[in-house]
């Protein structure tokens, strides 16, 4: 027995419902629940019904959950299933009429997947995916872990209340859809900053000062609200060593790194193994330490490389090139090199001795891995391998296949064993602690991705929205009136919505740039709004029905998190 083989899914999509449909927007859902949750879960209870030991960590984000269980997601998926059931009845048509029978073969394969993916939908999983997960959670092949509640950016959030109420309402919403206290978290981008004297890195909007002050470790947030574990990058474990251009760059970034510097006794030359698992402590003894599980560098490239990893072979259908009006793909990867117009027709009879030599090979690279650690150290050791859910079957159409095969495959192994997240920590035991330096999974190792000077400005926007909503929730937390509660609940939703990482990531990366730019105007401006009117209200008495239907209108559209404490934004529960 050489170690354990951990899967690490993260499963998020910012909040669409109500935010545009085509090409950003409700469609994001409907492809991600139509081509990576309804498979992985079809291929979840195949194995289970198979009798394979498979284990998977799996993290659902807050908003995604919400958005999961809303009627207006049903509603669309099923108008969504139809119409892609209607294109590939179309496109078989056209592809018989003219003679292209390869085609013709894909279409009908199209028809029949998004068929039989509205039947698990509408059948077998009784329009519930959430339940789906949890059922398959109650019977321990899953460990469904929680994330922050919009996966806001925690290290770069002006004030710990923040921080505190992204990681509180992430622990409602799971108790909320899973009936237990989440174990493990996925830390937005797995982005870590431990506690030292923090200066914000931009100037907010509206007069507010720059703070500087003492700051709690993420760590802390994690461990007094029951959180055992989280997911780091190499990187970080390594000591971040990447990021030394990204400095260079952008100011912001520099005087952050530097405040972390001088402040932090971290020592990157110690030798630490992501194959081990270790504890981060932030040195107060009535807090317990939080265990940390670190990805492993060599099956990440194989699984998220495209043009060296698995997804780029030749022979699996390749993302960018869709037939138009359908939106279908009939073309494989072809080359890496090979741009749209050198892309040949996709075979669907090629695929699965592709997918029999990669799974293997991937089980011989963990089998390989484990021993080479277990030789070394003589340690059994843990293999994480954590990546974005809608990798599988989404970027990688044959992805979930991929992963039943690689599961099948491993419960044949005497050396490897498939575990949760959570059952790894308990039979490893981990006791050694270890100081982490701020760092992520973003390109550089750092914050550069999500502070830069294309996203400088939202972050003035969400730092005086910080303030004024912590000065808002101070003043009236507590109060009787039923109106300024609902208010001021509304405003806490906007200020969440707008914290959301994923718009800076959008921006860097000009991947749906100007959705994300309109969306971070849009839920500022209603934050701000609805704080003038809160303010006028506690001031005069005085609500214009205009007023009141601007708040509603914001409330039913964005609706969700029904289970929010102002106090959280109001003062820090342990100092």
């Amino acid at each position: 027995m050489y170690g354990y083989f951990v899967l690490v899914l993260h499963t998020h999509l910012p909040y669409v419902i109500g935010h545009g449909r085509w090409p950003h927007g409700m469609d994001w859902l409907n492809e991600a629940a139509s081509e990576c949750y309804i498979p992985l879960l079809n291929i979840f209870n195949e194995l289970k019904n198979d009798g394979i030991n498979f284990k998977v960590t799996i993290n659902i984000s807050p908003v995604l959950a919400e958005q999961l269980t809303s009627k207006n997601f049903v509603d669309e998926l099923l108008q969504y299933l139809d119409m892609k059931i209607k294109y590939a009845e179309q496109d078989e048509i056209e592809f018989i009429k003219t003679g292209r029978k390869n085609l013709a073969s894909v279409a009908k394969f199209w028809r029949e997947y998004y068929q039989n993916i509205k039947e698990s939908f509408t059948d077998r999983y009784n329009q519930d995916l959430i339940s789906a997960f949890r059922a398959l959670q109650d019977s321990g092949h899953l460990e469904i872990i929680t994330c922050a509640a919009t996966h806001g950016y925690l290290p770069l959030l002006a004030l710990d209340t923040s921080v505190q109420a992204q990681v509180k309402l992430g622990v409602k919403v799971y108790e909320k859809h899973f009936g237990r206290k989440p174990r493990g978290i996925w830390l937005p981008e797995c982005a870590y900053r431990p506690g030292y004297r923090w200066k914000m890195p931009v100037k907010p909007e509206n007069n507010f000062p720059i703070l500087e002050y003492e700051r709690k470790g993420v760590e802390e947030f994690l461990s007094e609200n029951g959180i055992e574990f989280f997911i780091i990058d190499t990187a970080t474990l390594r000591g971040g060593k990447t990021i030394g251009v990204y400095l260079e760059r952008f100011e912001g970034l520099r005087k952050l790194w530097e405040q972390f510097e001088s402040q932090v006794k971290y020592r990157p030359e110690e030798e630490k193994s992501p194959y081990e698992i270790y504890l981060v402590s932030s040195g107060k003894p009535e807090k317990k330490p939080v265990a940390v599980l670190t990805r492993d560098p060599k099956t990440g490239l194989q699984v998220w490389s495209g043009e060296w990893g698995y997804p780029g072979d030749g022979w699996y259908l390749d993302f960018h090139k869709k037939k138009f009006p359908s939106g279908l793909r009939y073309w494989r990867v072809t080359s890496s090199k090979a741009d749209l117009a050198d892309k040949l027709e996709y075979e669907l009879d090629k695929v699965e001795a592709r997918l029999e030599e990669n799974s293997s090979h991937f089980v011989d690279l963990i089998t390989t891995t484990l021993k080479e650690h277990f030789e070394k150290t003589n340690k059994i050791g843990v293999l994480t391998a954590p990546y974005d859910t809608e990798l599988f079957g989404h970027w990688w159409f044959e992805g979930p296949r991929f992963l039943k095969k690689v599961f099948e495959k491993l419960n044949n192994s005497e050396f490897v064993k498939p575990a949760t997240a959570s059952e790894a920590i308990e039979k490893l035991n981990p006791s050694t602690v270890v100081s982490l330096p701020e760092g992520s999974w973003g390109e550089g190792g750092y914050h550069y991705i999500w502070l830069n000077k294309d996203t400088e400005w939202t972050w003035r926007h969400i730092y005086s929205n910080e303030f004024k909503m912590n000065e808002l929730a101070q003043k009236f937390y507590n109060s009787k009136d039923e109106r300024l509660i609902f208010m001021l609940k509304q405003l806490a939703r906007e200020l969440l919505l707008l914290q959301a990482s994923d718009w800076q990531f959008l921006i860097s990366t000009i991947s749906a740039r100007d959705y994300a730019e309109l969306r971070v105007a849009f839920h500022n401006e209603n934050f701000n709004r609805i704080a003038e009117i809160i303010e006028k209200y506690a001031n005069t008495g005085d609500l214009s029905l205009e007023d009141w239907n601007f708040v509603v209108e914001c409330a039913e559209r964005d609706n969700l998190f029904d289970d929010i404490d102002l106090k959280w934004w109001a003062e820090v529960e342990f100092p």
